[in-house]
């Protein structure tokens, strides 16, 4: 069990009801001006351009695309991309851990800053706290800019805290894309953020996640999203929110956080280091990548953050868009799965035409966060009751040896669900930062790949199904007796499985409240 994410009941509840009563109270940082927005375009010599040319036709529209299933290849992928990097890598997360991975990537980004590549980072603000350390640091480069995006005008303490319950509706306006693009040619999106968990390099709790590289024109809409974020007047430089340091202190931290990154390592595989060994690995992931058409759509910050989030924003439309086209199946694989009534209607509709809908998304024993849990089990039989097919991930999956390359996590630890991905028919992939449920849908900027290719289609559903056997998941049903059940190979159960009083107790107050959407 997840005990150390679990949520303290009463806090959570005095939060959200205080929440009501101080809305509106607090409010934000004054909006930034940025000056002129200069023009960004791809890189024109450099490895990554090479590549371009030798995998793509300059005249085609196609992008070439590889799916990144296991941590361990998004950390190798990401570190052989900032060794070759010529002359910009634009990283844009909700999360930056300060962790082994996020400080040897944050070293490397350092060591590329130093042979004058140009690095921007933008980071969402919820998760900033507690690592200011290493970013002021990073920002004390001269070749390092790094933007915080909606932050809290209270910097610690009780009254950064306090500023997310009277600023609720501003707050809850978060920036959850996440894309990594190096010289405007190659890009990589989907569910990771920076940190161990991500990584496969846990020891208790690894995510089974899944990134997608791009190579081609589709690496120039991901830094048009970064750049609508980057410009935004409400993403901040973080020497307006922090004390940078001196720069001759920061100096001698810069070399010393780039020069830990060539000692020994404390990762369970090797990585990349030198130029040589990134390019030959990166060679032989755009040799088999695929080629297929594609759109990239994202959502833009918004431009009144404390407007009503009451309207679809661009990728819940264009998921929308592609459930209506749909003609015999969609798989969902969702970290947090919440349809309400809305959504629920329109696939009831659908429906009628033996469309078959099956979502797999975290059991309470897999979800790193109760609360959000307690939102899916508020609709949970209403989307059974609509037809969709509910499959709940198992903390002892087999599967885990398969999607996390660390067999001593699996044996040790617990795999809990974070990939969000959507296939349709088999021949559509609609895959990034999107989870199926209200957040995303209303509130958070996300980033998605629509990808319309049968063989990468083909490959994430089987790997979905698979997910779904027995073994690695329970399926949940109604039976004659209209109680909720969880079946597996082991048998049936009729309450939340391999989870102790508490956290049953505290999901099921928690689903009492209808605060799913923030969720």
């Amino acid at each position: 069990m997840l005990t150390r994410h679990v949520v303290p009941l009463i806090a959570s509840l005095s939060l959200l009801l205080v929440a009501g009563l101080l809305a509106g109270c607090a409010r934000g940082l004054p909006p930034v001006d940025h000056g002129p927005v200069l023009a960004v375009s791809s890189v024109a010599d450099s490895f990554t351009t090479d590549q371009r040319r030798m995998h793509l036709d300059p005249e085609s529209r196609l992008s070439a695309f590889g799916l990144l299933d296991t941590g361990r290849d998004a950390f190798e992928v990401r570190t052989a991309l900032i060794e070759t990097a010529s002359q910009r890598i634009d990283a844009q997360y909700y999360i930056w851990n300060d962790d082994a991975s996020g400080r040897y990537l944050a070293g490397r980004l350092v060591a590329a800053a130093d042979r004058g590549v140009q690095v921007r980072l933008l980071l969402d603000d919820i998760n900033v706290a507690g690592k200011e350390s290493l970013f002021a640091m990073m920002e004390a480069h001269p070749a390092i800019s790094i933007r915080i995006f909606n932050p809290s005008p209270s910097r610690k303490g009780v009254g950064r805290w306090l500023s997310f319950i009277t600023d609720f509706d501003r707050i809850n306006r978060r920036m959850h894309n996440k894309t990594f693009v190096v010289d405007g040619n190659v890009g990589i999106t989907g569910g990771r953020n920076i940190g161990d968990e991500y990584f496969d390099e846990h020891q208790e709790l690894n995510f089974r996640d899944r990134d997608v590289m791009v190579l081609g024109p589709l690496a120039g809409a991901m830094t048009d999203n970064f750049e609508a974020y980057w410009q935004s007047p409400w993403s901040y430089p973080l020497g307006q929110l922090y004390e940078l340091p001196e720069s001759e202190r920061a100096g001698d931290r810069l070399s010393g956080l780039s020069r830990a990154t060539t000692e020994s390592l404390p990762f369970a595989a090797p990585v990349p280091q030198g130029r040589d060994l990134a390019e030959s690995l990166l060679a032989g992931w755009f040799a088999d990548m695929v080629k297929a058409e594609a759109e990239l759509v994202f959502d833009p910050p918004p431009e009144d953050l404390e407007a009503p989030a009451d309207k679809p924003r661009n990728t819940a439309k264009a998921l929308f868009d592609l459930i209506e086209s749909a003609r015999k199946e969609i798989l969902i694989e969702s970290a947090y799965l919440i349809l309400a009534d809305e959504q629920l209607n329109g696939l009831d509709n659908l429906g009628n035409h033996g469309l078959k809908v099956a979502a797999i998304t975290n059991s309470l024993a897999t979800n790193d966060l109760v609360t959000n849990h307690s939102g899916y089990a508020r609709w949970r039989r209403e989307m059974l009751e609509q037809g969709l097919e509910l499959y709940e991930l198992r903390p002892d999956a087999p599967a885990c040896k398969r999607w996390v390359a660390n067999e001593q996590a699996c044996n040790n630890g617990v795999v809990s669900l974070h990939s969000k991905s959507v296939v349709f028919d088999r021949e559509t992939l609609f895959i990034g930062s999107f989870n199926v449920n209200l957040r995303s849908i209303y509130l958070n900027g996300e980033t998605v790949l629509v990808i319309r290719s049968p063989q990468l289609a083909r490959a994430v559903a089987e790997d979905i199904e698979r997910a779904m056997a027995p073994e690695n998941s329970w399926r949940v049903s109604l039976n004659e007796q209209g109680s909720l059940v969880w079946q597996s190979r082991d048998g049936e159960v009729y309450q939340e499985p391999e989870t102790g009083f508490w956290r049953r107790a505290a999901s099921r107050m928690l689903s009492w409240l209808s605060i799913e959407k923030y969720l």
